[in-house]
C-alpha cells in the first residue's frame, strides 16, 4: 500500500510547491488593476443602492411632513374657531345687559366679530397649507 501512496505524495508536494510561486510583475499589475476595477464597481453599485434607498425614505418622510403640516393647519383652524365661538358667546351674554337698540347693535357687533374671526382662521389655514 505504501508503494501506491508514495507517488501520490510526490505529485501533491510538487503541485503545492507550484502554488507558492511568485507571479511576474506584469501579471501582478494586471491582477491589481482588475481587483481595483472590481472594487470600484462594487462601491459604485453600493452607492447607487444606498442613494435609491435614501431617496425612497426621503419621499416617505416628505409625505409625512406634508401630512403633519396639513394636520397642524387643520388643528390650528379648529382652535381658532373654538376661540371665536367662545368670544361670540361671551359677547352675546354681555349684550343681554343692554336693551333696545344698544342690545341689537351689541349683538350685531358680536356677530360681525365672529364672522371676521372665522374668515381670519380660514385664511390663516389656507396660507399654512399653501406654504408647503
Amino acid at each position: 500500500m505504501r508503494e501506491y501512496l508514495m507517488p501520490f505524495f510526490v505529485v501533491a508536494a510538487l503541485a503545492l510547491a507550484g502554488c507558492n510561486k511568485s507571479k511576474s510583475p506584469e501579471d501582478v499589475s494586471k491582477d491589481v488593476a482588475n481587483a481595483e476595477q472590481k472594487a470600484r464597481n462594487e462601491v459604485a453599485k453600493s452607492e447607487d443602492r444606498a442613494q435609491r434607498a435614501l431617496d425612497k425614505s426621503y419621499e416617505k418622510v416628505n409625505d409625512q411632513q406634508i401630512k403633519f403640516n396639513n394636520d397642524a393647519a387643520h388643528q390650528t383652524y379648529n382652535v381658532a374657531i373654538a376661540k371665536a365661538d367662545g368670544n361670540r358667546k361671551v359677547a352675546l351674554a354681555t349684550c343681554e345687559s343692554q336693551s333696545g337698540d344698544a342690545q341689537k347693535a351689541c349683538k350685531d357687533q358680536a356677530e360681525a366679530d365672529y364672522k371676521t374671526a372665522r374668515a381670519d382662521a380660514r385664511a390663516s389655514a389656507e396660507v399654512a397649507v399653501q406654504q408647503q
